[in-house]
This record gives structure tokens, C-alpha cells and sequence, in this order.
């Protein structure tokens, strides 16, 4: 069995997907599919955007999706790569809503534009903020948002992204993390955390917590019109790391995201219970891979998809 993996904002870079749009059919009209939709130049800005640019959130969530989305199509029908369960972190699943044809391509892009938008303009530029933490397990990142909470006098402050064993990002109040930052000791912590660290993020907003329930407002007025079907293959999805199929759910859950934590460790345990230890990482970057090292590097097998080689190295393969 394959997993297809999608990554989710961070796994930008400049350039991204143009090997893509140069190689392959199926890549252009996705490209061409996603500009016309929202009626701006993706493969302008994949190609020829600068850092800035493609930062922007608004623009990153769609140009993302378009090159997830271009890749797995390459994957699937030009090099006829089966796919039979699915992930993406954070708005990487958008992307396997459309592999598993859950909602149209077109509708999709719409839908992480607005969502790009509504996440930047839920929480005014300063007040909100995010930090990793390393070091801690779960039940010490869930201790350290309290106290920080409750001795700042500052909220909301919650764990935001799950990447790894010892790799949380929280998620909150600027205030309170900026608290934090100069109080923090380990000693405060249950267990032992001596080698806990705190770094603050580069982010635009503080994404995945309670300030994001604006954008997840939006993001209900906006998808309770959008058609949904069935998926036709297994998707875990962020919010509860479980395997769903049903439309109802898919759509339920894919709302609630916006302010829930992003649960990839967990969702990546329930990969492996399921028994699948062959993954590609379909899209830009090699973050996902880097992460599933750390969760279980012995038992998960990932191809990474950056180059026209990587590509070439797949397609050998399903020769054998």
C-alpha cells in the first residue's frame, strides 16, 4: 500500500513546481486549472515570486495546494502510481481531499484563497504568534500553556502542530509567549525537560488555535455550499488523526482544522497501525520526510518528490 503525503505551509520555496510545468502535460493545465479559478497567476508567483510574495498566506495556501496537486496528478496519471491512503499537514489536506475527489479541484483553490485571507485578517499583525517547543512531550507542552496562561494573566496559548516526538509548536496570545519567553524554566515542568527549548516562529498569524475562530466562521459561510462527496480513498485528517470517507464528516472536520490543533504525530501512528511504510512526500520540500525520521525512521519509507529525477526514480521503480 502507498500513502500520499501533502505538506502544508512552510514547504514553500521560490521555484517551486516549474520542473513540473516544464516536463509535463498534466502539470501545465493544473497550474493553468488554479489561475484561472481565482483568477491570479500561480505560476508566476511558484516561479518567479520572491520569498515575500509567496509568504504571504493568502498566496502561499493556493500555490501549495496547485503544486501538491500538480504532483500527485503526475504521480497517478502519467506514471500510474497508486495511491490508497492519504494525509496533508494542515492545508496540505486540501490536497487529499482532491486526490480522493472529496471536492473539485477548482473549488478547492477558492476554498484556500479565502482561507488564506481569513487566517491573516482573524488576528491583527503583532497580537498573535506561535513557538516551537523541543524537548517536551505532549503532556508537558499541555502543562506549559497553562501556566503560562495562568500566571501572565494572557490567552489563549494551546499546542497548534504535533510534528514529532519532542517537536510541538503552541500557539496563542503574543503576550502571553512573549511572557513565557523570558520566565520559562524547566524546572516548572512535570518529568524531566532538560533539554527543553522555546523558539519563536516567523509567522504572520497565530494559526491552529482559538484566535483563528474568525477564519473557521468564514470558512463554514463559505463551504456549506461547496458540494462534497464520499472519499475514494482513506484520508486521515488533522483534527482527531482518524481515517474518514464520509462527506459529512470530511467537511466537518476540514472547518474545524482552521482552529485545532494539527495532530501529525499522531496521524502518522495511525498510517503505521494501518500497515503503510511506503509514502511519497507529493509536493514541495522534504519536511514531511525530515518528520517521519523522527516519528519512526525504521519503519517509514519516503520518496520525496522536488526534482525531475525524483520523478524519473519513481517511475523506474514501478518498473521493477
Amino acid at each position: 500500500m502507498n500513502a500520499f503525503l501533502f505538506p502544508g505551509q512552510g514547504s514553500q520555496t521560490p521555484g517551486m513546481g516549474q520542473f513540473l510545468f516544464d516536463n509535463f502535460t498534466t502539470a501545465k493545465h493544473t497550474f493553468e486549472e488554479a489561475s484561472d479559478a481565482i483568477n491570479f497567476d500561480l505560476k508566476k508567483l511558484c516561479f518567479t515570486g520572491s520569498v515575500e510574495d509567496l509568504g504571504l498566506t493568502e498566496n502561499t495556501q493556493p500555490a501549495l495546494l496547485t503544486v501538491s496537486t500538480a504532483t500527485a496528478r503526475v504521480l497517478t496519471q502519467d506514471l500510474g502510481l497508486k495511491c490508497e491512503v492519504t494525509a496533508g499537514h494542515s492545508i496540505g489536506e486540501y490536497a487529499s481531499f482532491v486526490l480522493a475527489q472529496v471536492m473539485s479541484f477548482q473549488n478547492a483553490v477558492k476554498a484556500v484563497r479565502l482561507r488564506g485571507q481569513a487566517m491573516q485578517s482573524a488576528v491583527p499583525v503583532g497580537q498573535g504568534g506561535m513557538t516551537a517547543t523541543l524537548g517536551l512531550n505532549e503532556e508537558q507542552v499541555a502543562f506549559l500553556c497553562d501556566w503560562a496562561v495562568k500566571n501572565s494573566g494572557h490567552s489563549p496559548l494551546s499546542p497548534a502542530n504535533y510534528n514529532c516526538d519532542g517537536q510541538i509548536v503552541i500557539s496563542g496570545n503574543m503576550k502571553t509567549l512573549e511572557w513565557l519567553k523570558t520566565n520559562f524554566k524547566a524546572e516548572v515542568l512535570p518529568g524531566e525537560a532538560k533539554r527543553a527549548k522555546l523558539i519563536p516562529l516567523q509567522v504572520s498569524a497565530p494559526f491552529h488555535c482559538d484566535m483563528m475562530k474568525p477564519a473557521q466562521e468564514k470558512m463554514q459561510s463559505f463551504l456549506k455550499d461547496i458540494p462534497f462527496q464520499d472519499a475514494k480513498i482513506k484520508i486521515i485528517q488533522n483534527v482527531h488523526a482518524k481515517v474518514e470517507t464520509s462527506a459529512e464528516t470530511l467537511k466537518k472536520n476540514i472547518i474545524e482544522q482552521v482552529s485545532a490543533p494539527v495532530k501529525w504525530t499522531q496521524s502518522m501512528h495511525t498510517l503505521k497501525a494501518l500497515g503503510v511504510a511506503n509514502c511519497y512526500e507529493v509536493g514541495n520540500g522534504s519536511v514531511l520526510k525530515g518528520l517521519l525520521k523522527k516519528i519512526d525512521g525504521d519503519f517509514f519509507k519516503v520518496h520525496s518528490t522536488n526534482t525531475l529525477d525524483d520523478i524519473k526514480s519513481i517511475e523506474a521503480s514501478l518498473k521493477l
